[in-house]
């Protein structure tokens, strides 16, 4: 398989939103070049990550990590796990062995989605959720390999986290996935050594125009976030990695660069951090 051509650092399609075609997406962005890094909420779909990357030779890769909402018990998302509308996801604790021996396989690139999610906050979960980051970002010392970060209405305690951990932090640090905090707060991560990535909620939301513009050309990443945040003209409908092209056609334009200099740009960071020759 020739080099790739787009790389989507962060996607789901081993969720249960492509449990019936979950072949046919990847062999759809693969066909068009694209790349990607299928990234795990849990034990399942962190798992289900690495099964799907050793489905494909190349091309497609593994996250595995715990998510801050399943720290304790949350809303139940049907696009990640099967299941009913009502059905509560259950809490889980973060088993480190677990995860190190799923990180241990070379197909697995980053370790995460791990981070702080202050949206669906819960009494007590901020220090239970800061206890399982600092184990996963610990893990991803060990195994030598970068974090894939989730924060949500909680840059500041992240920041703070992440400075108290800086002795653990790898060279380069991680990426901070659907990036939504402030260029503060984007000086501060990318001083930590963190790259930056952005998903399809920029080709219809002007928020991030200015952070966008603000990111060096050799830290920013691009990401589907399949399925969720479907990039105009898509939105309403199932995401999926092959529409992060209408992503990158938004993020050259608010830059001010050529397409496909966005692009070579994109894939030249996302080889360099995930460590892909």
């Amino acid at each position: 398989m020739p080099a790739p051509k787009i790389f989507d650092v962060h996607t789901h399609t081993q969720f249960a939103a492509f449990k019936d075609d979950q072949d046919t997406v990847i062999k759809r962005a693969l066909d068009k070049g694209i790349w990607l890094v299928n990234v795990g909420s849990q034990r399942d779909t962190s798992a289900k990550a690495v099964e799907a990357a050793r489905n494909y030779p190349e091309g497609v890769y593994a996250c595995v990590g715990l998510h801050p909402i399943h720290t304790e018990k949350s809303y139940h998302d049907t696009q990640e796990l099967d299941g009913d509308k009502g059905f509560t996801s259950r809490q889980e604790e973060f088993d480190y062995d677990f995860y190190k021996k799923l990180a241990i396989n070379p197909k697995v690139v980053a370790i995460g989605e791990c981070g702080l999610d202050y949206f669906h906050l819960e009494s007590g979960t901020k220090e239970k959720q800061a206890e399982v980051f600092i184990k996963q970002v610990e893990l991803s010392q060990e195994v030598k390999k970068p974090l894939m970060i989730h924060c949500r209405n909680a840059f500041d305690d992240l920041i703070s986290v992440l400075k108290e951990q800086s002795r653990n932090l790898n060279v380069p640090a991680g990426i901070i996935h659907f990036f939504s905090g402030t260029k503060e707060n984007a000086q501060e991560l990318l001083n930590l050594g963190f790259y930056i990535s952005f998903c399809g909620v920029i080709t219809f939301a002007r928020d991030y125009d200015g952070v966008i513009k603000y990111i060096p050309e050799d830290r920013i990443l691009v990401e589907s976030e399949a399925p969720y945040v479907s990039p105009a003209p898509y939105r309403g409908k199932r995401n999926e990695p092959v529409y992060i092209i209408e992503t990158l056609k938004k993020m050259a334009e608010i830059r001010g660069v050529d397409f496909d200099k966005m692009v070579e740009r994109t894939v030249e960071n996302a080889l360099k951090i995930f460590k892909i020759k």
